[in-house]
């Protein structure tokens, strides 16, 4: 049984685990892993963590705590497995064996819940292409009925060597296909940002930790109707409209990005460069950060990271502290308004509550002084009226 098959039935039954390699980012209660299942469809009825120096090859967390799991797993009527790290082809197989029961990974799972979310032509072809590229290096753990097979006169090789290298090359063609595609989806891309910069429009970029409440941010910030919603990767497809700034006289080009998280698979770094691209790329990138979550420096650090994977950590940040309205009293910043060493550098920040609207005029007006100081005073012209809050088209299929 494949993940996306456990998907289909509600609330598989999942045991979670996480190893614990001695790594600071450790999620001992494995929070995050639990929220990323149940918005896959799954349904964690048990956790265990257990410590190690290193990963065992050949079943990554050993055989004696292998027994464990599937002891565990069995006493709670556990259908499935779950990873918090990424796991090997061959240990998933050898797991599987070992436990009798499906066994995913943190990545696989982050692969199915982007195909879920994936509304537009880009963003579907982008999470195939990073689904395509996974399962590439998995022949060997999903192709074991392939023993079965022969070598024989006239025949290459050992048992399922043609037939692998048969489907081997069928996924080769897809992500050549695949590639090809997205290509002439970047160029669109292209065409449509070298429209923006005819026009002399200053591109600010949302990014941040996903669920941090970005796109509830676009939506209070330009009227829009960006899908918003409390749970990890609410919306995968960048959405950019015209904000008005009266503080400074003219409108700017907000996007909405995709969010990031920890050990964010590198083939969906790769694949979503095409979105991406509108934060490299962009004037501005406002970091919108959930305030409420105790553990927002470690996200903040991801991000940072994922930023300078991208080539856009060079980008000038504005860092937004949302969910102000969800902060303790004992936690209420002192001031709505200042600076927060980001990388060894000061970095400006402001405070606000995108669901309640609270600090949204000090946003607006420091995103105006930034656009004022970036741009001449003579470029700082009135926009036309029928520009504003247009979205722009999205690329064709």
């Amino acid at each position: 049984m494949t993940l996306s098959e456990t998907y289909s039935k509600p609330a598989a039954p999942t045991l979670l685990v996480g190893v614990d390699f001695g790594l600071p980012h450790f999620d001992g209660e494995l929070q995050e892993l639990g929220l990323l299942a149940e918005t896959g469809g799954l349904k964690p009825v048990a956790r265990l963590t257990c410590k190690r120096k290193a990963p065992d090859p050949a079943l990554f967390v050993g055989s004696g705590k292998a027994d464990e799991i599937k002891e565990l797993a069995l006493m709670h009527g556990a259908v499935e497995v779950l990873f918090d790290q990424s796991l090997s082809p061959a240990q998933q197989r050898n797991l599987e064996r070992h436990i009798g029961l499906p066994v995913n990974d943190r990545t696989l799972l982050i692969l199915e819940i982007f195909g879920q979310r994936a509304r537009s032509h880009e963003g579907k072809l982008q999470v195939e292409l990073a689904r395509q590229q996974y399962l590439s290096t998995r022949l060997v753990r999903r192709w074991s009925h392939l023993e079965r097979q022969s070598g024989g006169i006239g025949m290459r090789g050992g048992p399922g060597e043609t037939q692998i290298e048969l489907d081997r090359r069928m996924i080769n063609d897809s992500i050549k296909r695949i590639k090809e595609r997205l290509i002439k989806v970047k160029k669109q891309r292209n065409t449509q940002r070298r429209q923006r910069e005819r026009r002399d429009t200053f591109n600010i970029s949302l990014v941040g930790y996903t669920n941090a409440g970005k796109s509830t941010l676009f939506n209070a910030l330009v009227k829009a109707r960006a899908y918003a919603a409390d749970q990890l990767f609410a919306t995968l497809d960048t959405t950019t409209r015209h904000l008005y700034l009266g503080e400074a006289g003219r409108s700017v080009s907000l996007s909405d990005t995709v969010g990031f998280i920890r050990d964010l698979p590198h083939g969906l770094v790769e694949a979503f460069q095409a979105t991406l691209q509108e934060a490299t790329e962009a004037d501005l990138l406002v970091h919108v950060v959930d305030a409420a979550n105790p553990d927002f420096p470690e996200q903040m650090a991801e991000v940072q990271k994922v930023l300078t994977e991208i080539g856009a950590n060079q980008v000038p940040q504005l860092l937004v502290f949302n969910k102000l309205d969800a902060l303790a009293v004992e936690r209420l910043p002192l001031q709505m308004q200042d600076l927060y060493e980001l990388d060894g550098e000061p970095v400006p920040r402001v405070f606000l509550s995108a669901r309640s609207g609270e600090g949204l005029p000090l946003l607006r007006s420091a995103l105006a002084d930034i656009v004022q100081a970036a741009l001449p005073l003579a470029e700082l012209t009135v926009p036309d009226p029928r520009e504003l809050n247009r979205e722009y088209p999205r690329a064709a299929p």
